[in-house]
């Protein structure tokens, strides 16, 4: 049986209609990496008990060291001071000092534990180890906050992990064996029962069922399958036992694909992120350097000035100075877009395609099965030649055997019996035209008035709205099927939705003029372009891409599989339609619609404008903050303790902010 919503491999057209489409890289694997600070907030499950007992210890010694520091600072007895506040420091600080000193054998001197660990050493030698003890602990304080901020966003992904099966029941000989289902093999049986995961791809032979599938495609509403259908990975059997044929091995199946994309999106930097990560390796050992010269300098060349107090300033400016919060609460922010965007069937592939995505000022949309269903259907067959409908239905079954094109699909349906392809031989694929193949020693050739014309075979001018497979047999004229097809359901109100965000529309389709006129007629679309070739579709993208270009806007090509490459590839962002199923959706597009409803289209764009608007928020945010207080700190106004609050209350509202985008999406 044939996959859902997939098409031949060779482009080719039909009627007047036909629409083509692709192919592309897989992601690369992911990795777990330390955050700005040192810590790996990825390779375990974050434990709120774990992080929060030290904080909470040396909290307390903190309060007793302050309680009794003006009585002990400045006496004999001092040394007390230092037996309690010197533990909790090490409490608090342990982490930081320790990966300072690795970090520095490592030769990456210049980093967050570095500006830390120098800044509370200089407090503790300048007798201010209270504000040493505390800039540890709301440093910590803030990296609880954080943690807990992105093992939130993990859940989220990780929630999409939680429908990879465990078992599958495999039937040996009338037994059921429940083994894992990665020894499950292409061929093998097996047994679904009700309230289980379907544990891997295949056709359902006996029973039928609803079944959930909101996991891959985010929408709650189940639907019947029946023997002749599909199943996919990750699936819920709810009512019936199917029994299904296994058509690919776990490790090919939807879900493993899926989850393997959602776990490597953020392998894909977005721009701004880049930016970022090269904005603090400079600005950090600048600020280092600006720190040594507010404490050296002004000691030699201002009348009166003290080393103690410039040196505390100093200490002051390297505290304020840490980009800790701006540097974690970006990627959390496109993490957390990402993730948000999964939940909703939306699947990127990365958070530059975010970035991107915010920049769309133009998505062309392919036709067949992306704005129309692609479920055709024999309206009306016309004769010539001396045939009957009977035989001409016949003839063109026949020469479409071997075709997966959904023209070709709903001929054959139409036709209703079994083909005997014994007859059939030099079957041909004529990209944009049609077929070509001898039927019982017969040459038929079946498509669109584009092939008639190819073939230099006579014909009349047929004007007919809808989409045309022309037939000619031997040279001859033979007639005409006309194929109808269908809106999708929220195709109207994904149009209306890009056009309410400003955003224009086009579409680019290999049918006929009075078809797109049709489509487009009842769309709104505000440009559209009809009877192209494959190679037309990439000229026509290569016009909308250079206008916008000229603008620094950017243009996304939404397709629905496999024939549509070339122009995927080509776009800014390529968007996939109808990834239900589909190997080539998956793995050809930027991203990749689950649900098959080109309203997700506007939705990604707006999760996308939420994204990089709070991205950009935390940026401006923390910079400005921290500028105010480095100027504050120089002059002697903002003490460690504002030090402190400055550099911890910009990572916690930056780091809060970002969480905003996964509530939101």
């Amino acid at each position: 049986m044939a996959e859902p919503n997939a098409k031949s491999s060779a482009p080719r057209a039909h009627g007047c209609c036909a629409d083509d489409h692709g192919t592309s890289q897989s992601p690369p694997p992911v990795e777990t990496h330390d955050d700005c600070c040192g810590h790996d907030h990825g390779s375990d499950e974050f434990n709120l008990r774990r992080e929060l007992t030290p904080i909470a210890i040396a909290a307390v010694l903190l309060a007793i060291g302050l309680g009794f520091h003006e009585a002990l600072h400045n006496t004999p007895w001092a040394i007390a001071e230092y037996a309690v506040l010197l533990p909790a420091y090490l409490i608090s600080g342990w982490g930081v000092l320790t990966t300072a000193g690795r970090n520095i054998l490592r030769g990456r001197i210049f980093d967050e534990n570095f500006l830390m660990t120098i800044a509370t050493l200089g407090a503790i030698a300048i007798h201010e180890i209270p504000e040493a003890v505390a800039v540890m602990l709301f440093f910590q304080v803030g990296e609880l906050f954080q943690g807990y901020s992105v093992g939130r966003s993990r859940r989220s992904i990780k929630a999409l992990l939680a429908v990879q099966p465990d078992t599958a029941n495999l039937k040996v000989d009338g037994d059921i064996r429940q083994v894992t289902p990665d020894t499950v093999r292409v061929g093998d049986l097996i047994l679904v029962r009700p309230g289980e995961k379907v544990p891997l791809d295949g056709e359902v032979l006996e029973g039928s069922s609803l079944v959930d599938a909101s996991a891959l495609t985010g929408e709650s509403v189940p639907y019947t399958v029946a023997p002749g259908e599909t199943v996919l990975a990750g699936m819920i059997n709810q009512s019936g036992s199917l029994t299904v044929r296994v058509s690919r091995p776990f490790t090919e199946s939807s879900i493993a694909k899926i989850l393997d994309l959602v776990e490597n999106a953020s392998s894909k930097k977005a721009d701004t992120e880049k930016f970022i990560t090269q904005f603090a390796r400079y600005y950090t050992p600048v600020v280092v350097f600006l720190s040594l010269a507010v404490a050296l300098l002004p000691p030699l060349l201002i009348p009166g000035a003290t080393r103690g107090e410039w040196v505390y300033r100093a200490l002051v400016l390297l505290v304020i100075s840490c980009p800790c919060g701006l540097v974690i609460s970006i990627p959390l922010g496109y993490f957390g877009g990402v993730g948000g965007a999964a939940r909703r069937g939306i699947l990127v592939k990365g958070s530059t395609y975010l970035d991107t995505l915010a920049q769309v000022k133009t998505v062309v949309f392919d036709k067949t099965g992306t704005l129309t269903q692609g479920n055709f259907r024999v309206t009306d067959i016309v004769t010539h030649n001396g045939l009957s409908s009977a035989q001409l239905l016949k003839l063109a079954a026949q020469a479409e055997a071997q075709s997966n094109h959904p023209v070709a699909q709903s001929i054959r349906q139409a036709y209703g019996e079994r083909i005997d392809e014994s007859g059939i031989q030099d079957y041909e694929e004529i990209p944009g035209h049609g077929v070509r193949a001898q039927v019982n020693g017969r040459t038929v050739l079946a498509g669109s008035d584009r092939l008639l014309h190819r073939e230099a075979i006579p014909h009349d001018v047929c004007v007919v709205e809808g989409t045309v497979a022309h037939l000619a047999v031997d040279g001859e004229y033979s007639g005409h099927i006309l194929i109808a097809d269908e809106l999708k359901a929220d195709a109207v109100a994904a149009i209306g939705a890009l056009h309410a965000q400003g955003i224009a529309t086009a579409m680019l389709t290999g049918d006929s003029q009075s078809v797109a006129d049709r489509i487009a007629r009842q769309l709104g679309l505000d440009q559209y372009r009809a009877e192209l070739l494959p190679e037309d579709k990439v000229a026509a993208l290569e016009e909308f891409l250079h206008r916008a270009h000229q603008t620094s806007d950017k243009v996304a090509f939404v397709g629905d599989g496999i024939n549509d490459a070339p122009v995927i590839a080509r776009a800014d962002v390529g968007m996939a339609m109808g990834g239900l199923g589909s190997d080539a959706a998956i793995e050809t597009a930027d991203v990749v619609i689950m649900t098959d409803a080109p309203s997700k289209v506007a939705e990604a764009i707006q999760i996308a404008h939420r994204t990089r608007r709070i991205v950009w928020q935390n940026i401006g945010f923390a910079l400005g903050v921290k500028a105010l207080f480095i100027a504050l700190g120089a002059i002697g106004i903002a003490t460690l303790w504002e030090a402190v609050f400055a550099d911890v209350g910009v990572a916690l509202l930056a780091i809060l902010n970002a969480g905003r985008v996964l509530r939101q999406s």
